[in-house]
């Protein structure tokens, strides 16, 4: 059975005419992902420009692990590659529009079908092509994926089947929960979009402010969804005298432990079911849904049980500070310390960034980074030069002793530079990524 996807609509400008701030539009997002959302659809428009929305969408999708389409009116292949550099995940193009169905196939050969879509949603419904010419487009383009209302899903039905497209259905208007699956059932159809889907729920849990009450009604009713299913059953963990299981939480990109708390069965099926932590509080004797009185909530990433089933470490997303004290972690009381090396390899160099970007913003007297900011671009981008030549000047030497010295240089200042030009390492991570 096919897995289906609620993806929620986004507009990228607020009434139509000006983009939104890059911190609003990542709170949106952060929003919808933290509510249930397997994804986001991004839409922009003809009045801004690729070069206009940029920066705000790199911002912005920072802000969040699951993928963002982004529909734009692009003139050149070029600035299909510009978004999907930016961060998006899928391109989405109306190949009535911008450079046409020569920069559609162009995307879909660099980038391939399944990260770049077609859609007729932006113009009227006068303006479809008919069938016949939807058939030739797709030939022509090889766009096998498309974003969809119901009315082009039943005029080009034909044409669907004939070259098994891949669908994102799209609702105009709001729908029935029922409505909705009988959308999902159609076997074409991969995902659903709107832009409001946390009003598309029957009418007894209608309210809802995110996507879980919507995919709690469609798995009750046989959809295959993505929601978090437990490989153990809660039966086969091994619980102390009071029924419970302790839990260790930390964060999912860190690894910083946080905090420690317990579950009973009815707050681990919370968890699973909500995404959301759900301990069992001792001390008042009932379930206890971290952040429903502070805000800091702990949106689940991974649950996983440690070799005899009697502690569960649980990875997540933490909203604000873990500790009731407001510090990060409720671990920040030394007991006893003997003197070592702290260094993690995997965080350093973020520590060093969050030290760089600290004297951008707070300047310290004597601080040669600051002298390096107030020189500017050319002076960074000198050093930065000198030292990875340096590396090359190194590396030729039989001693790899000074090879290491000339590689940290190197590193710090190209922190520097990343910096200046506000380039994240997460940026730098998720393109590696990409390419791994």
């Amino acid at each position: 059975m096919k897995k289906n996807f609620l993806i929620p609509s986004v507009s990228l400008t607020e009434n139509n005419d000006k983009i939104l701030a890059a911190a609003a539009l990542g709170k949106t997002l952060a929003a919808i992902e933290n509510g249930g959302g397997d994804g986001i659809l991004l839409w922009g428009d003809a009045k801004h420009s690729t070069d206009d929305v940029t920066q705000v969408l790199c911002e912005a999708v920072a802000a969040v692990d699951i993928p963002v389409m982004f529909y734009q009116v692009y003139p050149r292949f070029e600035d299909i590659k510009k978004i999907i550099y930016a961060g998006a995940s899928k391109a989405v193009m109306n190949p009535l529009e911008g450079g046409g169905r020569e920069t559609l196939k162009e995307g879909v050969a660099r980038f391939g079908s399944e990260n770049v879509y077609g859609t007729f949603m932006t113009v009227s419904e006068e303006r479809f092509p008919s069938p016949e010419d939807f058939r030739e487009i797709v030939v022509f383009t090889g766009c096998k994926s498309w974003v969809m209302d119901m009315a082009a899903m039943e005029r080009y039905d034909t044409v669907i089947n004939e070259q098994e497209l891949n669908l994102l259905a799209c609702a105009r208007e709001s729908l029935s929960g029922d409505a909705i699956k009988e959308i999902l059932l159609m076997p074409q159809v991969i995902g659903f979009t709107a832009l409001d889907i946390s009003s598309q729920v029957p009418g007894d849990i209608a309210g809802i402010n995110d996507c879980m009450a919507l995919k709690d009604y469609l798995r009750s009713e046989g959809m295959e969804i993505c929601l978090f299913e437990s490989s153990i059953s809660f039966e086969d963990f091994k619980l102390n005298s009071d029924g419970l299981i302790p839990v260790i939480t930390q964060d999912y990109k860190t690894g910083k432990v946080l905090m420690m708390a317990y579950m009973n069965e009815e707050s681990y099926n919370e968890t699973i079911r909500s995404g959301r932590m759900t301990y069992f509080s001792r001390s008042r004797q009932c379930l206890w849904k971290k952040g429903e009185t502070s805000g800091h909530y702990q949106f689940v990433r991974s649950l996983e049980i440690d070799c005899d089933k009697d502690t569960i470490l649980a990875k997540v997303r933490q909203i604000g500070a873990a500790c009731h004290t407001g510090h990060e972690s409720c671990f920040f009381t030394n007991l006893a310390r003997k003197e070592y090396v702290s260094v993690n390899p995997s965080t350093i160099l973020q520590e060093i960034m969050d030290t760089v970007t600290d004297r951008k913003l707070h300047p310290k007297e004597g601080s040669y980074t600051n002298y390096l900011f107030e020189k500017g671009i050319d002076k960074i981008l000198k050093k930065v030069g000198e030292e990875a030549t340096e590396i090359v000047i190194a590396a030729k030497n039989p001693d790899a002793g000074e090879l290491k010295y000339e590689i940290a240089d190197f590193l710090y200042h190209m922190i520097v530079l990343m910096a200046e030009k506000e380039v994240s390492w997460d940026e730098i991570c998720e393109e590696l990524a990409k390419r791994h």
